[in-house]
């Protein structure tokens, strides 16, 4: 909405700051971070009164079940701060700022109806697996619809760019398609999954924002674009102002919720917040970094997968003690606070791997 104080800066010259992409993203993490601080002691107080609270299941980590009482669907303090931001910062007549509204706002229909019907429907299972996968996959469709007819870049609409290659393409024809909802819905699920220690998704999803950002800014700017030799993408520099609020919303929701946490995220924020990421991805035509930028989420949904299987082929036997494979560090008896830093270092360091990309061409 302050974007379009910059139309009178013919009047009052100093609105033209207004117009610059860096500015509002600065004022979108700002904007969200201390909406965050602002509002999380009331809604933490708010959920502990309605007693909706952490329960720990018996195959979890028997040192979870301290956790048992901590107020959980914290993740409405990350969607809440995110959409504000996003409202004040934003262009809001860009097409990606819609795209990200609406897997935004989809996939946390989804988390808060998963939440809902654990917490206070007391149904321990939530919703049938079968309906989120169905809400994942509208929202998929809905992005992946729109990108179909709209392209970021005609040129390489159903074309996959090599990263640390200079120009090299993988054209996927139709089944790009495909693969694009794989990358929302497996986005999504890859957040959901790593959201089992205090802080660990949300730190995580700072680090892999960030990169985003830098990959939707330059994206955005023919010269930045045409000199770094990646695919130029018109209006995708919109998508910073976006991340840059959802940086801030994480930011803010650490503070809360840094180890020992005093809310949980829950389904309500976890959902949404790889489905964006996969969104953004799609929208700057780097789907390929994802696994890079966003490489805890994959080991963790890595280490699940390679769980199930190895149990199923072993009838019965374990590859880690327990997964997703932070459990398995816990149970190792490295101390949770231990394992969630050393994440965070990982993701950091995933951060500016996935960023070098930029210039190992």
């Amino acid at each position: 909405m302050l974007y379009y104080l910059s139309l009178f800066k013919d009047d009052i010259s100093f609105l033209n700051i207004f117009n610059y992409i860096t500015f509002r993203t600065g004022g979108a993490i700002v904007t969200a971070f201390f909406l965050s601080l602002l509002l999380g002691p009331s809604l933490v107080s708010r959920l502990r009164a309605l007693k909706i609270q952490q329960i720990e299941r018996q195959y979890g980590p028997a040192s979870h079940l301290a956790k048992n009482g901590t107020p959980t669907m914290g993740g409405l303090l990350i969607l809440i701060s995110l959409l504000v931001s996003v409202f004040f910062w934003a262009r809001l007549d860009n097409a990606y700022i819609g795209l990200m509204l609406f897997t935004t706002v989809c996939l946390a229909f989804a988390g808060i109806l998963d939440d809902y019907t654990k917490l206070i429907k007391h149904n321990p299972e939530g919703i049938a697996s079968s309906v989120k996968l169905t809400i994942q996959l509208i929202t998929a469709v809905g992005v992946v619809g729109y990108l179909a007819f709209n392209p970021p870049n005609g040129e390489y609409t159903t074309s996959l760019i090599i990263p640390y290659m200079s120009k090299t393409f993988i054209n996927l024809s139709v089944f790009y398609f495909a693969f694009s909802m794989l990358v929302i819905v497996g986005s999504s699920n890859a957040t959901n999954l790593t959201d089992g220690l205090d802080g660990l998704a949300s730190g995580c999803m700072v680090f892999a924002a960030v990169a985003y950002a830098v990959f939707a800014y330059l994206a955005g700017n023919i010269n930045f674009a045409e000199y770094l030799k990646i695919i130029y993408v018109p209006g995708a520099g919109e998508i910073t102002v976006f991340l840059g609020a959802l940086i801030g919303a994480c930011l803010g929701f650490l503070w809360f919720n840094a180890y020992p946490a005093s809310v949980f995220m829950g389904d309500t924020s976890s959902l949404f917040l790889g489905g964006v990421l996969g969104t953004a991805a799609l929208c700057v035509k780097q789907e390929l970094l994802l696994p890079i930028a966003g490489g805890i989420f994959v080991i963790e949904t890595v280490s699940v997968m390679l769980q199930m299987t190895y149990f199923k082929v072993t009838h019965g036997k374990r590859l880690f003690k327990m997964a997703p494979i932070h459990h398995h560090f816990e149970l190792s008896g490295v101390p949770e606070s231990k394992v969630i830093v050393r994440f965070w270092i990982m993701g950091a360091m995933l951060m500016l791997l996935s960023l070098a990309s930029l210039k190992i061409r």
